[in-house]
């Protein structure tokens, strides 16, 4: 990370109404995360550099981590929070449905084993999935809950 904090834009997408809300989040991909789960999902999210409109870097990074455009509709702002490593994070929710099982993520290189000399191509994104908002609460990185519970309130 530069010596300017990391920051992130991202869509919170939503279906349903009351107990039957669900959020979409997505699990990062690569050996580092494949056995981890509580607390390392997020929703589809991304950096963007001063010159960048955050709604739009927010769409872009939904697309290029799923595979599909975000929804058309309405952003609800649900605002900005703080990652326990100093990434802000903006997001905003959008109404839609996609089928978690189609992802197509973009790569990303990594060198995997480490110091192994093997460059490999990843997934940024391994899966998706639709959580309700119990369950979401566990899978999401502590700091994003804050994102459901605003949703919530404004829903």
């Amino acid at each position: 990370m530069s010596a300017r904090t990391a920051r992130s834009a991202g869509i919170v997408l939503h279906r349903g109404h009351g107990d039957g809300l669900e959020v979409l989040l997505v699990h990062p991909g690569g050996p580092v995360w494949a056995r981890r789960d509580a607390g390392v999902w997020s929703i589809p999210k991304g950096e963007y550099g001063d010159d960048e409109d955050p709604l739009a870097a927010a769409r872009r990074e939904f697309a290029e981590e799923l595979g599909t455009p975000a929804p058309d509709g309405e952003a609800l702002e649900l605002g900005e929070v703080r990652q326990k490593s100093g990434k802000r994070v903006r997001a905003w929710a959008l109404a839609g449905d996609l089928d978690a099982e189609q992802i197509q993520s973009n790569t990303f290189s990594m060198q995997w084993p480490p110091r192994s000399g093997r460059i490999q191509e990843l997934p940024e994104v391994d899966r998706a999935q639709w959580f309700g908002l119990d369950e979401a609460r566990e899978k999401l990185n502590p700091a994003q809950v804050e994102f459901l519970d605003r949703l919530a309130q404004r829903l």
